[in-house]
């Protein structure tokens, strides 16, 4: 397969990938109704869908304008944001306690700590990684002093995932930094891996896991992985996203949504050019949830959540 070109410089390539991948807000009413007859439940990533992307990853605070939509969203719809972030940092930002939360690329889950949910059902945790935990807490000590020499850079501690930033490094000093990242990853053979995200390295455990398995482990634990009565909306922006697009694609269980200004390769069937836009479909969800039409009105429950759950801010 040809490399698919990653900027606008043709701008008829463009059109026709952006016909293929058509803006949710232009075409709501298709991509509703795809939703006919079913119930649905939204998944959103953090950063650079629901905020910016940020040359400080702690600076990636949620406006007021994204809290109210998401509060809104999750009083209407079983709602969950999937990070590479640990679940605290994401909580921290977030502040809502009517969410799912997935951190560390969905190895660490927990379920909405508001409202009754249904039937007393236990809530939702998970953690498929735990015991990678002592690992990571030695490993990121040895990461921290391996970047150290590479001025722009900097180590975040995402409990089952060790983010290193380089979004304000030298692009020369990549090479160096790429290596010794490597070279730690080599020292814990069969038990971590490396992956890449936007201007970041990612090492996780070597755990088959991603966002897409943590998406369908929701759904389970929510009882709503049956493709004939639910349709789930996936919204991201970077690469780890596409296993939640592929999730989605491979189970008929939904769409999955690029954010993103450029033409990439992608398994997502929608695109949205930013967050702004992302908050603007989300609030012309939350209109469409509040009508007849939004089937939550009359199944009222899922395991972990009830319809009209809705409490403030942390």
């Amino acid at each position: 397969m040809p490399k698919v070109p990653t900027s606008r410089t043709d701008d008829a390539q463009f059109r026709e990938w952006q016909a293929a991948h058509p803006c949710p807000c232009a075409e709501f009413d298709s991509l509703i109704g795809s939703a006919a007859g079913k119930t649905m439940a939204v998944f959103l990533d953090y950063d650079g869908t629901l905020t910016p992307i940020v040359s400080d990853p702690d600076a990636a605070v949620m406006s007021a304008r994204a809290r109210e939509a998401v509060a809104a969203l999750a009083a209407l719809f079983p709602t969950a944001i999937v990070s590479g972030r640990s679940r605290a940092k994401v909580e921290s930002f977030v502040r809502l306690r009517s969410l799912f939360y997935a951190g560390s690329h969905g190895m660490d889950i927990v379920g909405p700590s508001a409202g009754p949910g249904a039937g007393g059902a236990p809530p939702v945790s998970f953690q498929p990684a735990a015991a990678f935990a002592p690992l990571m807490a030695r490993v990121i000590e040895e990461l921290r002093a391996a970047v150290r020499p590479f001025a722009g850079t900097s180590v975040e501690d995402n409990t089952f995932c060790l983010s290193v930033h380089f979004r304000n490094a030298s692009p020369d000093d990549f090479p160096r930094l790429l290596a010794a990242v490597e070279g730690c990853v080599a020292g814990h053979r069969g038990e971590l891996r490396l992956t890449r995200g936007r201007k970041v390295l990612e090492v996780r455990p070597q755990l088959d896991w991603d966002k897409g398995a943590a998406l369908l482990h929701l759904l389970e634990s929510m009882a709503l992985r049956d493709a004939e009565r639910v349709f789930s909306i996936y919204i991201g922006d970077d690469r780890t996203d596409e296993d939640a697009f592929k999730a989605l694609a491979r189970h008929g269980l939904g769409a999955g949504i690029l954010v993103s200004t450029c033409r990439k390769e992608t398994a997502a069937s929608w695109c949205l050019a930013g967050p702004d836009m992302v908050l603007t479909f989300l609030e012309r969800l939350v209109q469409w949830g509040r009508t007849p039409a939004n089937l939550w009105h009359e199944v009222r429950a899922c395991s972990g959540w009830h319809i009209g759950d809705n409490a403030g801010a942390d």
